[in-house]
């Protein structure tokens, strides 16, 4: 017993050293992604502890931070840009409201459909997609052109060596003590480095002050407040809000399934993806309620969390707290923190992150595979990852359902004047070609039987494969037997049905999966 109070003083421990080196990571990427969808820092930041807090609460997956994303980001940018950012708060409402459909019609599960390469293409892609966000910060705003521009000599120089330093203090600390998160001993020691040898390093401020325009820019604000979204309770508005709330749904549900799936492979426990959904959803109707622009589990700072030691809930809820708190009374201290630090953080995340793995599986795995994750990794660098998750899903379905098609082979026998045929592999629409050309009805003899027990009819198109065959012996006058058919196939066979010979002892019966974890 006494083992386990001091185990769970640990675990507490570690969970809120996590959560503030969340936070502290949280906040310039909150702040940016609120200038990509084109609204104010405070909307951003609030979105990140809103939904931070509520799926730490009430989600399926301990140990995985939600907030606000580039993902979402970049589908609100033209909502906000053509109606305004009360239209956005009502599509994050009705965007929460599909996430808890989705996870009260228990959609969650089919996440188990996306194929490992598919998943090795998501978390590739991602990892270059955080490292090239990081690039940026090695940019800053010309006053005379306007422009970004690369930092030059000695402020390029000591951004890397900053950079280089809080990457090494993360990588070899933890081999000396793991009492303390090394990212949040290296951000520290970068600050004390800053400020006590007064050196010119690009801060937090800094960025507000470049994304912004403005040299008074801050993260400092009050507690967010109820409101209700401006806009006209009307089939209009119905009409604006639904395609970009079903898209932002599908696009937060994915990264946030996906995310967990990975969290799941990493801590080896399991998360549970329906409630998730719901409590994705339930972040999301609260947030547009309270003016934050919504969000999505973030897989840079949940590899943060878990690299951290944060495994419990405990750590999603107090790196929300935390960020809170820089929000309201810590936002000096907050802004003063060197940006190489952050970026040397999400470097080590990406370095983390990238499944190098993936280069020895070259040559060793099909190259239909390869194929894929590749595909899946570009789609997501150049356009965002739902998208690349459902091309990766499609040509991993396609390259199955070619493989299968050819897996249809035909035994044929002849007894006492009745030729029984014994397919072996599914029928399904890529196979019932190959399928009906074993047949040769106008030459078989006058009873035929087509024996299914090495076969299992998959799909609509195999079921109306038997069923225009059937129809094919009918009309020369012939018997057909249709053996060892399950019993989904034969209620929904029609022409056949009264050919059925059902034997019940032989015949496979099959269960479906239940949701009772999900």
């Amino acid at each position: 017993m006494f083992q386990l109070i001091i185990s769970r003083s640990q675990s507490l421990k570690s969970d809120l050293l996590s959560g503030l080196t969340v936070a502290l990571a949280l906040v310039p990427e909150a702040v940016a992604f609120a200038f990509v969808a084109g609204v104010e820092p405070l909307v951003g930041l609030y979105a990140a502890f809103m939904v931070g807090l509520i799926t730490a609460v009430i989600g399926g997956r301990p140990g995985m931070i939600s907030g606000a994303t580039g993902a979402l980001a970049v589908v609100m940018v033209s909502l906000v840009a053509e109606h305004g950012v009360e239209y956005l708060f009502a599509t994050v409402v009705l965007m929460g409201l599909l996430q808890i459909l989705a996870g009260v019609f228990r959609l969650g599960k089919f996440i188990r459909l996306v194929p490992h390469p598919v998943m090795l293409g998501f978390v590739n892609g991602l990892a270059i997609v955080i490292f090239m966000a990081q690039l940026q910060q090695f940019q800053f705003l010309d006053a005379d052109s306007g422009k970004l521009e690369w930092l030059q000599g000695n402020q390029m120089l000591t951004m890397l060596g900053m950079v280089a330093l809080t990457m090494a203090i993360i990588h070899f600390l933890p081999k000396l003590t793991k009492a303390v998160p090394s990212s949040l001993v290296a951000i520290v020691t970068i600050v004390a480095l800053s400020v006590g040898l007064e050196m010119e390093l690009r801060t937090v401020q800094d960025v507000l002050q470049d994304m912004t325009g403005d040299p008074l820019a801050t993260i400092a604000g009050g507690l967010p407040s109820f409101h209700l979204p401006g806009v006209a309770l009307n089939l209009d508005t119905l009409k604006i809000i639904f395609p970009y709330a079903l898209v932002l749904a599908a696009i937060g549900l994915i990264e946030s399934l996906l995310t967990l799936t990975l969290i799941d492979e990493i801590t080896e426990t399991r998360g549970r993806g329906n409630k998730e959904c719901v409590g994705q959803g339930v972040a999301n109707v609260a947030t547009g309620f309270f003016g934050g622009m919504g969000g999505c589990a973030m897989i840079g700072q949940s590899m943060i969390n878990i690299n951290s030691g944060g495994r419990g809930r405990a750590s999603g809820v107090s790196a929300a707290l935390f960020l809170l708190a820089f929000i309201l009374v810590g936002s000096s201290l907050i802004e003063m923190i060197p940006v190489a630090a952050l970026v040397g953080v999400m470097f080590m995340v990406v370095l983390g992150t990238f499944e190098w793995a993936s280069f020895r599986l070259l040559g060793r795995i099909p190259t239909s595979d390869t194929l894929v994750g590749i595909t899946v990794a570009v789609v997501t660098v150049l356009s965002d990852l739902a998208i690349a998750v459902v091309v990766g899903v499609i040509m991993s379905t396609l390259v199955f359902a070619w493989k299968h098609a050819k897996n249809m082979h035909f035994e044929i026998e002849e007894k006492d004047g009745i030729k029984i045929y014994k397919p072996t592999g599914p029928l399904f629409f890529a196979s019932i070609h190959n399928f009906r050309e074993h047949f040769d009805p106008a030459n078989d003899p006058q009873e035929v039987i087509i024996d299914f027990a090495r076969s299992r009819v998959s799909d609509h198109s195999g079921i109306e494969a038997i069923d225009s065959l059937a129809e094919r012996y009918l009309k020369l006058g012939k018997t057909l037997h249709l053996r060892h058919l399950t019993p989904e196939c034969q209620l929904l066979l029609h022409k056949a049905r009264k050919l059925i010979e059902v034997n019940v002892i032989e015949d496979p019966k099959y269960a479906i999966a239940d949701d009772k974890l999900d």
